[in-house]
């Protein structure tokens, strides 16, 4: 763990190394419950490929806690434990549902970002995924950061205006699972308006898979074959992005 950004804005973040140079930088958003095992873990599958990767810690600085990977989210998505979790689920998510908690975020975002931005060989190769909560985030560092090369963002929402969809300047390729009814319901006039933002948006949607279907900590979500191809896609898509 390292704490990086300055007085004003600053952000504990999981940081992996690659063995040799890296071939970029890349931020990794957790999910909503928050910097968790798992997150950690796919952050050292990008540096096993030869990435940079750092993955902030953004609930614990905002009312939130670091690390609910535990029961909470087994209930949540338990059939048996779900109705009584609710209350729970509520009072976790409230804090993360503000307008304050959007600039916190961001500006959490822009702190890693910079710093991997600063390190040597790695200015203008900088990219950012993000899972749930996560991919909500990376859709927006992407509106918020002309100079990020890419965006990988899993199963997040984007809600925004077209002038804001204006400001991305990287591709996006985007994940979703067909039985997450929510993000299926937006996803076409999320594609309309991409499109007539001139942004370079591509959409990959898994038949039979639904939300948190790459987190394969969570066995009522994982979705072995959709993660395995999401995860060869986002390779072969960054080594083209951040390629020098």
């Amino acid at each position: 763990m390292m704490t990086l950004g300055n007085a004003k804005t600053s952000v504990q973040a999981y940081v992996s190394e690659p063995a040799g140079t890296p071939k970029g930088g890349l931020v990794v958003v957790h999910e909503v419950w928050g910097l968790v095992g798992h997150t950690r873990d796919v952050a050292d599958r990008f540096a096993a490929e030869g990435y940079l990767a750092v993955a902030p810690d953004l609930l614990s600085g905002a009312g939130g806690t670091a690390d609910l990977s535990g029961e909470l989210q087994v209930a949540a998505f338990d059939p048996e434990q779900r109705s009584t979790a609710q209350p729970r689920l509520r009072k976790h998510m409230a804090p993360i549902r503000s307008p304050e908690y959007a600039k916190h975020a961001v500006a959490a975002l822009h702190a890693c970002f910079d710093h991997l931005e600063g390190v040597p060989g790695l200015a203008g190769r900088v990219a950012a995924t993000g899972f749930c909560l996560g991919g909500t985030y990376t859709f927006s560092l992407a509106v918020a950061e002309p100079r990020l090369r890419a965006a990988v963002p899993f199963y997040g929402h984007a809600e925004f205006k077209d002038s804001e969809l204006r400001a991305i300047s990287c591709p996006v390729l985007a994940f979703y699972g067909e039985q997450d009814t929510a993000l299926m319901e937006e996803l076409p006039g999320l594609k309309s308006q991409v499109r007539k933002a001139g942004v370079d948006f591509e959409a990959v949607v898994y038949p039979g898979a639904g939300h948190a279907f790459f987190n394969d900590t969570n066995k009522y979500t994982y979705n072995a074959d959709a993660a395995a191809d999401s995860w060869t896609r986002t390779l072969a898509f960054l080594e083209r992005s951040l390629a020098a």
